[in-house]
């Protein structure tokens, strides 16, 4: 969490087996036009598409970006916005010239070597990686920390310069605005009954269909530029084992069947592993062709920031700290901390989830007449009352809204408000113990524990003898699960074991 973060409204939404909070209520026009532009991949896939792998012999040209581009003005205009909401640029010069070098490569071969592109580190942890109109390509320090040499990011950054030069933003956006018009007509005619509801359903699955062929033919642009450019055509597959394993590691139920998320934003692993495989043997058998980097990579990402950056505070397990904002929480046992530009989340089992933000208080009310001010949908007035949390002015409140049942904790520090919205499904026994364990560890940190917080790294080390992967994942910091965390950021499988001299990742300050 960034700072102060002055949100609106809460809304709720439930995706399959997770729950987030979103934070801000935004006008229907400003999100249409962010998703419009964001090459966002979905994840299940037309099999009967059979594309030709073979070098195109009819490349699809764009214009170089310039000033008097309309896909270059679109990009420029919603870049400033992706740059904010993914925590802001990551300048780091050694991390900056690597992926310079990977998408110069890459655009010598490209479908049209003449399309110039701006490349952006984004300083999230998430891992990400998408492309607006007009050659402005982003990919995020998460993805950097995650990837193990430099073919698996000129995978994403070949694919995502397929979606530019092929145009998707632009055809996306035609289709996209004529579903929103669409849907807008439907729902002011038909309301929301069924049909109105049928409706609304089959204009989401084309457009699914459509960025599903996108994505396929980006697919398959991509390990073309791969192999042409000299590195492994196989490191897409790899790195999409990667991302799967990570999405698992990280998932708060690991066991929970993905599958059914049809609209969901991320790939359909196993299906497009083998896509990506298929395509790859047009330049020969696995392990026979193609550099991976993995020295320079590795030179390239020594000292990386990972996980959370100073100005967001930190998760450490279960505890969020921050050291400007002199404050730290828990949450319980076996919940997932998601730290957001925009506010801390936390999903847990049984549909539960969490989200803290904090706001500025100029107008000095007291917290009973803050909690009833508006920004609270279902809010049960009669539950209000005044309390205090570890010697801290509070006050505390329950609502009531569809399928959910929520618990409100506001606190005030100064000038400051902090904010708990807890959610659960209606009549779940969870609600008053998730919010007790979220008040009775809130605290401020003394000016010491403040000065003790820093961030993580990627440190680079070679492996001398005697070492094995258990001794060096036992330094790694910033997990409970040092083993396993170890062997996903090295793309290590059961059973590996490690030679003198091999160079590998580990997290530490």
């Amino acid at each position: 969490m960034r700072g102060m973060v002055i949100t609106s409204a809460y809304a709720v939404r439930h995706s399959w087996r997770r729950f987030l909070l979103s934070g801000i209520a935004r006008p229907l026009t400003v999100l249409v036009a962010t998703s419009i532009l964001l090459s966002g991949c979905q994840s299940l896939f037309d099999q009967s598409y059979e594309p030709n792998v073979s070098p195109s012999n009819n490349p699809q040209i764009v214009d170089e970006v310039q000033k008097n581009d309309p896909r270059a003005q679109m990009g420029a205009r919603e870049h400033p916005r992706i740059v904010a909401s993914y925590g802001g640029e990551y300048h780091d010069e050694k991390t900056e010239k690597l992926v310079a070098r990977i998408a110069g490569a890459l655009t010598a071969v490209s479908e049209n070597p003449n399309q110039s592109y701006r490349i952006t580190i984004l300083n999230s942890p998430a891992i990400n990686a998408f492309a607006l109109p007009g050659g402005y390509l982003y990919v995020t320090r998460g993805l950097l920390a995650l990837a193990n040499d430099a073919s698996e990011v000129a995978a994403v950054l070949s694919h995502e310069m397929a979606h530019v030069t092929a145009n998707h933003g632009i055809e996306r956006q035609r289709r996209e605005e004529a579903e929103v018009i669409a849907s807008r007509v439907v729902a002011e005619v038909l309301s929301s009954d069924l049909a109105g509801k049928q409706a609304l359903a089959r204009g989401k699955l084309r457009l699914a269909a459509f960025s599903r062929q996108q994505e396929l033919q980006a697919d398959v642009i991509g390990v073309r530029m791969l192999g042409e450019a000299g590195y492994d055509p196989y490191a897409a597959a790899r790195f999409l084992d990667s991302m799967a394993n990570y999405s698992h590691f990280t998932s708060v139920d690991p066991d929970a069947d993905q599958s059914l998320d049809f609209l969901s934003s991320h790939p359909n692993a196993p299906q497009r592993v083998e896509l990506a495989r298929r395509h790859a043997r047009a330049f020969g058998p696995e392990g026979t062709h193609g550099d991976s980097g993995r020295d320079y990579f590795l030179n390239g990402i020594d000292g990386l920031l990972y996980g959370d950056s100073p100005q967001e505070g930190y998760v450490r397990g279960q505890t969020f700290l921050h050291g400007s904002l002199g404050i730290r929480f828990e949450v319980p046992a076996g919940f997932q901390i998601d730290n957001k530009v925009e506010a801390v989340l936390a999903t847990g089992a049984g549909d539960v989830a969490i989200r803290f933000d904090g706001v500025a208080d100029n107008q000095k009310r007291t917290l009973t007449n803050y909690i009833s001010s508006g920004w609270v949908t279902g809010l049960l007035p009669e539950t209000i009352q005044e309390t205090t949390v570890n010697g801290l002015e509070a006050a505390t409140a329950r609502a009531s809204a569809e399928r959910w049942d929520f618990d409100i904790t506001v606190i005030r520090i100064g000038s400051q408000i902090f904010r708990f919205l807890t959610a659960v499904p209606k009549g779940s026994p969870l609600l008053q113990p998730t919010a007790d364990t979220l008040r009775a560890t809130f605290r401020r940190i003394t000016p010491q524990e403040a000065q003790s917080l820093k961030p993580l790294r990627i440190r680079v080390v070679t492996v001398k003898p005697g070492e094995t992967i258990g001794t060096l994942a036992a330094r790694m910091m910033g997990t409970e699960r040092k083993l396993d965390l170890f062997k996903l950021i090295n793309a290590l499988q059961t059973g590996s074991t490690l030679a003198p001299g091999t160079r590998v990742k580990l997290i530490s300050e």
